[in-house]
């Protein structure tokens, strides 16, 4: 079996294909894989040191948005899981085309790659955000499509490009759509990261608003195991939500973070909010526990297991900080 991840040396990406060749996925243990990445600021090839010696590893450098090296690097695979995305909501606000260039029309010439190749199956792996927010109670996969930031916007363009693919064309592609997602070798502009690296150096964080914006937040290890359910058990066409055990809004998230790294209220400025941040996410996950999945990593003991992670490797962190003034997440 052939597995191509493209977007595999991502925060996401490379933790799924570092469990697939360590043997995390029953059946899946003489798979080879396929990284195809373009090594953007949030692709880093030491996401996969652990893994690098594999021979059951190829890693290609490359865009998704390039159809002539899709139409080179796709044939032969049988599986195709798509975590390519640009994914910050902030840099989205700041300039959306990058956006739009990877997360819909790269999701669409990945798609055609794949029909022209026959590849068997493709998961798209997508987020809560493309709903909107919600007030009370929780999305359920056919609630329609609200975006309110441009990031959220094109990551439903290419959900929808999926949708359409396996209308017209009978394409086997399965769409996940994830809560938060929080772990080791997450690149530290968002939150949980930024917050973490921020305290360790002894600078403040920044938090928005009020601090009310509520989300769900999952391990990255649980995200992955949901999207080998998919792929193993979903069916085609259809979507399938991955949550979590946590749901918290920023503030207590923060007070959780700074109870971790052992520092007070005082390291914590308040900045302006987000243009059209969003007040809540919740995403109903009852379709995909009915294939028997179930989070294994309650949230605070994950946290510490992440602060953990990043106060061992600073190694892997700093080179990647901004300089200058404190970031925003």
């Amino acid at each position: 079996m052939r597995i191509l991840v493209t977007g595999g040396a991502g925060f996401i990406g490379s933790h799924y294909v570092r469990t697939l060749l360590a043997g995390g996925y029953p059946g899946f243990t003489d798979a080879r894989v396929t990284v195809l990445d373009k090594l953007t600021y949030a692709g880093n090839l030491a996401n996969l040191e652990p893994v690098q010696g594999s021979p059951r590893l190829t890693f290609t450098r490359g865009d998704i948005c390039d159809p002539v090296l899709l139409a080179a690097v796709v044939p032969g695979h049988d599986i195709v899981i798509n975590f390519a995305a640009e994914t910050h909501v902030d840099r989205s606000i700041a300039g959306a085309s990058d956006f739009v260039a990877a997360n819909v029309s790269g999701v669409q010439l990945l798609l055609q790659a794949c029909l022209d190749a026959g590849v068997r199956r493709v998961v798209q792996v997508s987020t809560d955000e493309v709903y909107g927010s919600v007030a009370h109670g929780s999305w359920s996969e056919d609630a329609p499509l609200a975006p309110n930031s441009p990031y959220a916007a094109a990551k439903a363009g290419g959900d929808l490009m999926a949708r359409a693919y396996a209308r017209t064309h009978g394409l086997d592609v399965r769409v996940t759509r994830c809560c938060n997602n929080y772990g080791p070798y997450q690149f530290p502009e968002k939150v949980i990261p930024l917050f973490v690296t921020n305290l360790l150096d002894g600078r403040q964080v920044p938090l928005y608003g009020d601090g009310g914006n509520a989300r769900g937040w999952i391990h990255v290890d649980d995200h992955c195991r949901g999207i080998q359910l998919v792929l193993e058990r979903g069916e085609r066409g259809k979507v399938y939500h991955i949550n979590g055990d946590a749901e918290l809004t920023n503030i207590q998230l923060t007070g959780a973070l700074l109870e971790c790294c052992g520092a007070d209220w005082g390291m914590v400025a308040r900045v302006e909010d987000r243009k059209g941040h969003d007040r809540r996410y919740c995403i109903d996950d009852s379709a995909l526990r009915a294939l028997g999945y179930a989070p294994r990593t309650p949230f605070r003991d994950g946290l510490s297991a992440t602060v953990r992670w990043y106060r061992e490797n600073r190694g892997w962190w700093q080179p990647l900080r901004r300089p200058g003034p404190v970031p925003v997440a």
